[in-house]
């Protein structure tokens, strides 16, 4: 039997993590795609603008609903187009974040990051949240 902490551990040097300043800069690119994989009430709470929610439970059968791509109809294409896109990821502290890569890149996506330590680390450094 293995904890939450044991998992995320195990699955952290088997994806890319980056750090706030790193998503800041690439929130520059307007191709950057950011998913906050919290709770509803937890997004709801304070986000990083520009932030889609797409909670951890369901983010794989959700993903393809991305705004980016909802011109597609076809759940592979949108998919598809996804997988090629810079996607980050970002949870409360990292840990479902990084699962939500993990996850991710074993659907095909080629360039999706983990924020590492999440909003905490995005609001202990004093950065803007909307609600």
């Amino acid at each position: 039997m293995k904890t939450a902490q044991q998992l995320v551990g195990e699955v952290k040097p088997t994806i890319n993590e980056v750090s706030i300043e790193q998503l800041q800069q690439a929130l520059n690119d307007h191709h950057t795609i950011l998913i906050d994989v919290r709770e509803q009430n937890e997004f709801a709470n304070g986000h990083i603008d520009r932030a889609v929610n797409y909670p951890r439970g369901v983010l794989e059968f959700r993903i393809h609903q991305h705004p980016s791509v909802t011109q597609l109809c076809d759940t592979e294409q949108a998919l598809q187009e996804l997988a090629n896109k810079p996607v980050y990821l970002i949870c409360q502290s990292g840990g479902r974040s990084a699962l939500s890569a993990e996850a991710l890149t074993r659907m095909g996506f080629n360039q999706v990051k983990s924020v590492a330590g999440g909003m905490q680390a995005w609001t202990t450094a004093g950065l803007p949240v909307t609600q």
